[in-house]
């Protein structure tokens, strides 16, 4: 009886995990949602800004290799299929209410996390060697006629951002989206948990 009085005074001792609050959870799920969102609808307009710039430069220039106009297809149809994927992941986010049923907003936001895993991982490689490709292709018609060191230059700056992006800004910014959403899903399990 002695070690039922000690395990029940250990058990009464353990501090009690904190019931979170329905409108305090749910109001922090839509800022962190309403972010999220924002991150993704700015995208979005700098895809379609970027792909309207490629399409004009596509079939309203000239250029007298077809290498030129292999390369700007390859980064047009590139950069079509990652503003498909980054509309989806939108209206995924974007398409509910978490207040009307939080189970199936959750559900959402799983399924949002594992696109955007997806994306994060082996997609967003292709994507770069992709650009890379395209630019390449690009570069060689446009730069042909100009100096050693203008090409150098060109080059050497498009390989400097093109590492930049694929392993600083990468890493950065999909953490981060990461720990959110993380955060948002963890806050709406224990929610759910208090619920069940």
């Amino acid at each position: 009886m002695k070690d039922f009085d000690h395990l029940m005074s250990v058990w009464q001792g353990q501090p009690r995990q904190d019931q979170l609050s329905v409108d305090e959870a749910l109001k922090q799920a839509k800022k962190g949602i309403r972010a999220i969102t924002s991150q993704l609808y700015w995208g979005i307009v700098a895809m379609v800004a970027v792909l309207a710039l490629t399409f004009v430069i596509m079939f309203f220039f000239v250029f007298q290799s077809w290498l030129t106009y292999m390369g700007i297809f390859i980064m047009l149809i590139t950069m079509l299929l990652y503003a498909v994927m980054i509309i989806r992941n939108y209206r995924i986010l974007h398409r509910r209410d978490s207040t009307l049923n939080p189970t199936e907003y959750l559900q959402d936001l799983k399924h949002y996390q594992r696109n955007r895993a997806k994306i994060a991982g082996w997609f967003y490689y292709i994507y770069v060697l992709l650009i890379s490709l395209g630019l390449s292709l690009y570069f060689i018609e446009v730069l042909r006629n100009t100096s050693i060191y203008y090409k150098v230059a060109v080059y050497g700056l498009s390989i400097i951002w093109i590492l930049f992006l694929t392993f600083w800004y990468k890493k950065r910014i999909f953490k981060s989206e990461e720990e959110k959403l993380n955060l948002i899903i963890e806050r709406l399990e224990r929610l759910q948990g208090q619920f069940e």
